[in-house]
């Protein structure tokens, strides 16, 4: 079976992402890692940004009415390239859609949604540091080896 290895990070929409990335920063003590405050909209968080690129992120759209959107996603570690395989089976059983599998570079990440709407990520750490945000669709039926090579290639791209 295939088992979780920890909590990754957290991201949370953002009515006013300004004063939330102020406070995080200024009075929390997490440092950016990355962000893209012209067009996404996110801010990457880390407590140490060299051993994690992020724990927290911080994504402008929170809406105020009674569907509120609190949570951006939750995201959980796994252990290997196969584990994410092996959940991937275990998602697509129980019928649920797998919004998309994509190569952040820094990790490689599967993301579905939890029986009341929250988005879930599982994804694996490269250990390449790409900076984000980034994602390319992820073919998990590729080889380990094809799938990492590909993400060392974007350190050179993105440089």
């Amino acid at each position: 079976m295939p088992q979780i290895a920890g909590l990754g990070h957290v991201g949370i929409y953002a009515t006013d992402l300004m004063k939330m990335r102020d406070f995080y920063t200024r009075v929390m003590g997490l440092q950016i890692a990355d962000e893209d405050l012209e067009q996404r909209r996110m801010v990457f968080l880390s407590s140490d940004p060299v051993g994690e690129h992020h724990e927290f992120v911080l994504m402008e759209g929170r809406v105020t009415t009674d569907d509120a959107k609190v949570i951006q996603q939750i995201s959980f570690r796994v252990p290997s390239i196969q584990d994410m395989r092996d959940y991937k089976a275990r998602i697509d059983a129980e019928s649920v859609t797998i919004d998309r599998i994509v190569s952040h570079g820094n990790a490689f990440g599967m993301y579905f949604f939890d029986p009341e709407g929250n988005r879930i990520e599982l994804y694996y750490k490269t250990g390449f540091p790409v900076p984000q945000p980034h994602g390319d669709p992820l073919d998990l039926e590729r080889s380990d080896d094809e799938l990492l090579s590909e993400a060392m290639e974007l350190l050179h791209t993105n440089r």
